[in-house]
């Protein structure tokens, strides 16, 4: 278990039942939500281990939809979640696989919005609310969706990690955590950049206009 405080062991704010299977799904969701960037048209949500077990009675399955539909993990609407998704035109599909993954609550997202925009997530629910972002797009990394963060699709190319850092350190924002993932040499990679304060619109900006950026997303704000 990868605590950071006793709020994080006692759970957050939340509608139950269970801190894990309820708050941790509805964050993933909304970690999704955030980086496809609007209401997708379609969902579909693989579940793992116990998610794929124990998803209905657990409220796990509504608990990822809410997350979806932008909602936090207090919100009272989540035990409507389905039907709030059904008529706002959302479809979503529930698979449960039987694949083996590392941590027993895990969950892929796939999100589509009908006109060629796709995106895939794999996220991790630790325990008393607290997940782990650990795929997104085949891309491996590690958020934990607790702090201010950016996610920094650029260019492999030399001195653009120093750019972007320049950029942040010059507007005196700490890094707590950073990762950088690519898939081929030279080819599209991502940062992943967690913050002890949040990224105000002129230093979004900034790193959006540099070159060799293509997209910077505020995942946690």
């Amino acid at each position: 278990m990868k605590y950071r405080s006793a709020f994080d062991i006692i759970g957050p704010v939340m509608i139950g039942p269970s801190s894990s299977h309820t708050a941790g799904a509805a964050r993933i969701g909304r970690v999704a939500r955030t980086l496809f960037e609007k209401q997708p048209t379609k969902a579909v949500i693989s579940l793992y281990g116990s998610f794929a077990k124990t998803y209905k009675g657990h409220g796990t399955d509504l608990a990822l939809v809410a997350g979806i539909l932008d909602f936090d993990t207090f919100d009272e609407r989540i035990p409507n979640a389905l039907k709030i998704a059904e008529e706002s035109g959302l479809e979503v599909e529930f698979i449960t696989e039987d694949a083996v993954m590392e941590h027993p609550n895990t969950v892929k997202i796939n999100l589509y919005d009908g006109q060629g925009k796709e995106l895939e997530i794999v996220g991790i629910s630790i325990g008393g609310g607290t997940i782990e972002i650990t795929e997104i797009n085949s891309f491996k990394l590690k958020l934990s969706g607790a702090n201010p963060a950016i996610l920094v699709v650029h260019h492999d190319r030399f001195g653009l990690i120093s750019a972007v850092t320049t950029v942040l350190s010059k507007h005196q924002i700490n890094i707590g955590h950073m990762e950088v993932s690519r898939k081929d040499k030279g080819d599209i990679a991502v940062m992943v950049i967690e913050m002890d304060h949040k990224l105000e619109d002129g230093v979004y900006a900034e790193l959006t206009a540099l070159d060799g950026v293509d997209q910077v997303i505020r995942l946690v704000d």
